[in-house]
């Protein structure tokens, strides 16, 4: 099984450098990513950086704990140069387990906002996410429905639905509530929310606009791109048709997450690594990343029509190493709430 895997993350990575049109040779200066982004359109930006600076890129995509755990089984060994993953979670646990290592740039202190960095220096944010609620106007009273607290209320009862505990984005949130509202008030709110979920928790974002749409249940909570993809017809006829029957609720002030990138700590092409990390946080690559994918670059607002059309949001002021520090408490929280 691991040659088998061997083998497939190789093809993965030749298939890229055969998209790009660089030759290979070993003389060439390259930088090898691991990406948790799954995202076709990234490999656009990676092209363009390649065809820039004549560093070719080698990519290998995977789940984001997935490649935590490679990173940790392959050691110094590993051949990572860059570490793309999404979630705050995510790329600080990364950090913790000592996975990344100190970035010297001015280009990336410089380009990317306070409190979407690592104070450390070890990791960058590259794209945000808004999480939002999606609801269903024939099932609920939308108007009523302005922030993640309002989940709560007992007129939602067997009204809302939500992604199992295991997504990371909704143990940011939790975490984000935790620093906003304090532990005591979050718990509260966990379990009346909890108490109002209408059915086994779902497996991803998308499952849950579809419910939502058909009536399922009212309100749930998703990333802002799922909506959006799913109204633009990425996902086909279908999902779009059921994503116009929904309407997207915006907090004001609303949890930002992010996508982020750091240099893997034995990496042996690191000057590469960082220039490709400059280019993706520089705001013609943060751009390049969100554009297509429906996500917000870091210091301004995706101009596609449909993101737009979910309304302006403030994010709030927790930083996403804050959200990275409470992770642990904001995952005991929900299992004792009963959030499976």
């Amino acid at each position: 099984m691991q040659k088998f895997k061997k083998l497939f993350y190789s093809a993965l990575a030749c298939t890229f450098l055969l998209n790009v049109n660089i030759p290979v040779n070993s003389t060439e200066k390259e930088v090898k990513v691991y990406s948790g982004r799954h995202y076709n359109t990234d490999r656009g930006v990676y092209k363009e950086f390649a065809e820039k600076t004549g560093i070719k890129v080698r990519l290998i995509e995977a789940a984001g704990i997935s490649l935590i755990e490679r990173l940790k089984r392959e050691g110094k060994n590993s051949q990572a140069d860059l570490i793309l993953l999404v979630d705050a979670a995510r790329i600080t646990n990364a950090a913790k387990a000592g996975l990344l290592q100190k970035i010297e740039s001015f280009s990336l202190e410089n380009d990317v906002p306070v409190g979407l960095k690592d104070p450390g220096q070890e990791w960058y944010a590259l794209t945000r996410r808004v999480r939002v609620m999606v609801a269903n106007p024939k099932v609920v009273d939308v108007s009523k429905i302005n922030d993640y607290t309002d989940l709560a209320d007992p007129s939602l009862k067997g009204k809302v639905c939500l992604r199992n505990r295991k997504s990371p984005y909704n143990q940011s949130l939790v975490a984000n509530q935790i620093i906003n509202k304090g532990q005591e008030a979050t718990k509260t709110w966990l379990n009346e929310m909890i108490a109002n979920v209408s059915q086994p928790f779902f497996p991803g974002d998308i499952s849950i606009i579809r419910a939502v749409s058909k009536k399922k249940c009212g309100v749930g909570i998703v990333n802002h791109y799922y909506v959006a993809r799913m109204l633009a017809g990425v996902n086909g006829r279908r999902d779009a048709l059921y994503a116009k029957k929904t309407s997207v609720i915006t907090p004001n002030p609303a949890h930002v997450n992010i996508s982020a990138g750091g240099i893997a700590k034995f990496a042996t092409n690191k000057a590469e690594a960082i220039k490709l990390l400059e280019y993706l946080a520089s705001p013609s690559g943060s751009k390049g990343l969100a554009a297509p994918t429906f996500e917000h670059p870091l210091k301004e607002v995706n101009q596609n029509p449909i993101v737009k059309s979910f309304g302006e949001f403030i994010p709030d002021n927790v930083t996403v190493d804050d959200l990275g520090n409470k992770n642990s408490l904001a995952i005991q929280l929900m299992k004792d709430a009963g959030w499976d």
